[in-house]
Formats: C-alpha cells, sequence, structure tokens
C-alpha cells in the first residue's frame, strides 16, 4: 500500500514563483529544504514518487521492496553490469529512508587519491575543509558510536550518544579480528541508543532496511522534512521533473514536471537545486539538451556522466558451534573494522583501494545479506534444512570495497523514451583490475577472520556493487569538472547540483554521512552568497 495522504505543507504555494525548486527529497534535498526555508527563502521540493509517512512503513522484507527505486528502468552496460534500485530511492525521504545508518568519515588520503597515489583525481577541498561540517552534521543528527575506539578515525568531535549494543554474533566474530591482530569499534551509526523526545532508540530488530517506523534511525521523515514544512516549505509528490528551464542569459529559470496523470507543469525559481539521485541528477542535466546546450545543460566540459564509480560488497558467511543471536542488531552491524583501510596496504591480484568491514548485521532468511540468497546452490528441502539446522548459528560480515573512475565507466543515455517522453538512463560499468583485485583480497581476508573466530564451514556471498556516485563531479577547473565545491555548476551560475553524484572518488565507505556533510556545507555558502546566486 502506498501512502495517498498529502504531505502538510507549509504555505508556499505551487506554481508560483519562489526563491528555489530542489529536485530530490532525499538526504541532501531535504537538508537543503530546511536549511533554506528556515532562512525565510520560499522553497519548492518536488519529489517523483509517493508521500511515505512513518505509518507506511513495515518491518518486512516485502514491505521494504517499495522504498527501493520505483520510477523509469535504469538500463545497464559493460562487463560488470551495476544493480541500480537496490540503494536508490523512491518517495519522499529518497535512500536516505531506507538507508542502513553506517556513518564513517572520509579519510584524508580519500581527497588525495591522485597526489598520493597517482589514481583517479584529488577532490577540490581536503579533509580538514569537511570536518567543521562532518562535527555539525554528527551533532544534529544525533549519531551514535565511540570515537576513540576507532583508532583509525580522523580528527573530530566525539560521538554525541554512546555506542549500540553488541551481541553474540558481534563478540563471537571480532574474536577472529583480535586473533588475527586487527581492532574491531563499535560501528558508528545515525541510530539513537538513547530516545530523545518524539523518536524512541534501536529496538534491535535489525529492519534498518524497511525504514524504521519508530523513528530510531536517522531518515529525513523525522529529521529534515518535518522541520522544512514547519519553516514553510512546499514537498510536492508525484512530480517527476523532465527538463531544467534556461533563458536566454545562460541561467535556469526552474523546471518542467509532470504529474501522475502526465499533465505538464512549470515551476520557476531563481536558484535551481538538483538532488535526485546520481543517475536521475546526470540524466536531467542531459535530457535538458537543446540547440544552445546540444550535449545537455552544464556540459560545456563533457564530463557530464563520466567519472562514475560505486562500491563493491564483499559477504562471507560461516557456521558456529554455537547460537549468536544473530537476528539482533542492525543493518550495517554492530562492529566496524577500518585496520586495513590505507589503500597501498595489499596483497596480490592487483589490489588497490580502500576498504572497511560492517560486522555481524542482523541476518534474515532471504533478501538482502540473507541467508538464502548467498546459497544458491540449495532450495527446496536442503534450504530448508540448512536453515533449520544451521540458520541460529550463523555469522556474518560484509566489506564496502572502493573503486575508482575509469574510461570505462559513465552514465549515458539510452536511445529509448519512458512515459513522460524523457530519454531514459544507462550505467555502463566494467571493473578494471584493481576493483577486482581488491574484492578478492577482500573475501581471502574475511574467509581469514570467520576461520580464525571458530566458523566451521564458511563461505562467499556474491558480487554486489551500491552506492552509485560520480556523473557531476566537482572541481577546481571548468576544464575538468562540472560544478565547484559547493555543488554550483561552472556553466549555469544559478544551478546547483547536490549530492553523490558530485564525488570524485567513492573512498572505503558508506557516502550518505559525506553527502550530509557536504550539502550542509553548500547550503551555507549559498544563504550566505544569495545574491551571487538567486
Amino acid at each position: 500500500m502506498q501512502s495517498a495522504a498529502p504531505v502538510p505543507n507549509g504555505p508556499v504555494k505551487l506554481g508560483e514563483h519562489v526563491d528555489a525548486v530542489i529536485v530530490g527529497s532525499g538526504a541532501a534535498g531535504s537538508l537543503w529544504a530546511e536549511r533554506l526555508a528556515r532562512a525565510g527563502r520560499d522553497v519548492v521540493v518536488l519529489e517523483a514518487g509517493p508521500a511515505w509517512t512513518l505509518n507506511d512503513l513495515r518491518s518486512s522484507q516485502i514491505w521494504a521492496r517499495r522504498l527501493k527505486w520505483g520510477g523509469t528502468p535504469v538500463l545497464s552496460g559493460g562487463h560488470d553490469r551495476f544493480g541500480h534500485n537496490m540503494s536508490t530511492g523512491w518517495g519522499l525521504g529518497g535512500s536516505a529512508l531506507h538507508h542502513y545508518a553506517g556513518w564513517p568519515r572520509l579519510h584524508p588520503e580519500d581527497f588525495r587519491t591522485h597526489s598520493l597515489y597517482g589514481r583517479a583525481v584529488d577532490w577540490p577541498i581536503e579533509y580538514s575543509e569537511l570536518q567543521p561540517w562532518y562535527d555539525r552534521i554528527q551533532t544534529e543528527m544525533l549519531l551514535s558510536g565511540d570515537a576513540q575506539a576507532e583508532v583509525w578515525r580522523p580528527p573530530g568531535a566525539p560521538y554525541p550518544q554512546p555506542p549500540l549494543r553488541t551481541f553474540r554474533q558481534g563478540e563471537k566474530i571480532s574474536e577472529g579480528f583480535h586473533k588475527l591482530g586487527m581492532r574491531v569499534a563499535p560501528a558508528p551509526l545515525a541510530i539513537l541508543s538513547q530516545g530523545v523526545p518524539g523518536r524512541m532508540p534501536c529496538m534491535y530488530d535489525g529492519w534498518c532496511d524497511a525504514g524504521c517506523p519508530i523513528g530510531a534511525l536517522a531518515n529525513p521523515l523525522v529529521t529534515h522534512i518535518p522541520r522544512a514544512i514547519a519553516a514553510g516549505a512546499h514537498f510536492e509528490t508525484r512530480a517527476a521533473v523532465t527538463r531544467v528551464l534556461m533563458d536566454h542569459r545562460g541561467r535556469t529559470e526552474g523546471v518542467v514536471w509532470r504529474d501522475v496523470l502526465g499533465a505538464e507543469h512549470v515551476q520557476r525559481a531563481d536558484l535551481v537545486v538538483l538532488a535526485a539521485s546520481t543517475v536521475q541528477n546526470v540524466r536531467l542535466l542531459m535530457a535538458s539538451a537543446d540547440g544552445r546546450y546540444p550535449h545537455g545543460v552544464a556540459n560545456r566540459s563533457t564530463l557530464l556522466g563520466k567519472g562514475f564509480s560505486c562500491h563493491i560488497v564483499a559477504s562471507v558467511y560461516g557456521i558456529f558451534d554455537e547460537p549468536l543471536d544473530n537476528y539482533l542488531g542492525v543493518s550495517a552491524g554492530q562492529l566496524i573494522s577500518q585496520e586495513r583501510y590505507a589503500k597501498n596496504a595489499r596483497g596480490k591480484n592487483g589490489a588497490f583501494g580502500s576498504h572497511q568491514w560492517g560486522i555481524a548485521p542482523a541476518l534474515k532468511p532471504n533478501d538482502l545479506l540473507g541467508i538464502a540468497n548467498t546459497r544458491a546452490d540449495l532450495c527446496g528441502s536442503a534450504l530448508t534444512e540448512l536453515l533449520e539446522r544451521d540458520g541460529p548459528r550463523i555469522g556474518t560480515m560484509s566489506a564496502v570495497c572502493e573503486t575508482l573512475p575509469g574510461p570505462a565507466r559513465r552514465i549515458e543515455l539510452a536511445g529509448v523514451h519512458d512515459a513522460n517522453d524523457m530519454p531514459m538512463a544507462r550505467i555502463v560499468n566494467t571493473l578494471d583490475r584493481d576493483a577486482l583485485g581488491l574484492y578478492e583480497e577482500t573475501h581471502r581476508q574475511g574467509r581469514q577472520v570467520l576461520d580464525a573466530a571458530g566458523a566451521k564451514s564458511v563461505w562467499n556471498g556474491g558480487m554486489a556493487m551500491t552506492h552509485a556516485v560520480g556523473g557531476t563531479v566537482m572541481g577546481k577547473d571548468a576544464a575538468n569538472s562540472v560544478c565547484d565545491t559547493y555543488g554550483r555548476t561552472h556553466d549555469v551560475p544559478n544551478l546547483i547540483v547536490t549530492g553523490g553524484s558530485l564525488f570524485p572518488t567513492a573512498g572505503g565507505g558508506g557516502p550518505t554521512y559525506t553527502i550530509y556533510a557536504l550539502a550542509d556545507r553548500a547550503s551555507h555558502h549559498v544563504l550566505s552568497h544569495w545574491s551571487d546566486y538567486g
């Protein structure tokens, strides 16, 4: 069931000229809406998906799928096809509605991959420039964790909430890390370990992927969206933006969107903020091409869609001699290890890049990170026997492995159109030797850890890819990037891009925390220099 209730909006009226129109209501879009509205700006947010509320969220694998991408299909190409829908959101709150809330910071070396290693490109900012914004966001979002235990963590303020609990699965697997001389720490999570007014603490049922109806997980429905609406922002759902409008001066004057019945509307604004997913940001700019902008809006550099990268997920499973209470915990895992995060600390196979382990996630029978999906060789009674006999004794962990952008990786328009007559997008993805070697090396390391922890049977899950980033990459020079460090496109002075599509490289951890920090930094800058943008 999809929510039929309209969003309870503020006084801003849809269709009237406003200060800012924001495309997308996920992590970055909801933060931008709240920041601009609270500063007194008239804001309209256009969201392609439905108007979810907390009452629509159900702790169920089937219901969780409704929060995943449900818009125009994204095609895939290349040797290593990227599964787009799993990590992309659909509806109010975007992918931040169902994210796992594992929030590590990027490391200083992640910002200097080219300078330090001669690979890919550098970010146009250093870690030190983003550190205060990481600190601001973690205070606002009430992160839980233990900064002292994260011996690898870059400089930053301690977490405002203590870490979540560790259960037997986490304790058992951590024994393997310790025997191999590797340290673990409580996972840094945007999940409440202690309740606050209006939000309950985590109940450890492991349904983060279903959106967290109690509000323990910091999804936009309990953070920025209600505050944005209270400040006067208008959120319009089922509003599919199809084109960025440009004027004769080379500035944007708003966007065109279609409602659920296919009727076309125009929303004019002084400032346009593209806060859709990585793929949809690129798609919209490309689809807005016309005679004056033949390769897409903000694409004078011809780099639009280039610089795509993602993470490979390397999962490992083992059967132990004792029950592990593996149904308890959170989706991201109880513990984290970045002990071997350094990009050049690799073995054979040509491996290069950073990775981190998410240890002891709450385990489900099937679906994402579930048992059944990892044993495709078993079905029927054989699978039932495994689940009944060994299900409670299975321990697992997953590594997020960095991949670097390259010429065989991009987002492009396909030669077909959707029901709104908008070109569909395609992700072309072929992994290089660095990425495949890192994936293999990480799997080998994971098996060693579970063996050392006492697992009697160990196996690897299949390759999965997640966290699409890049495509509107930021940089200091208009010749080699699409946007500046605040997401302002080099070509269009009142057009902002925000979200993961700005990332020059992916680093070795989930992107959501960094997306929030970048959005906070950029929105503060725009509000402080409004006359340069609006």
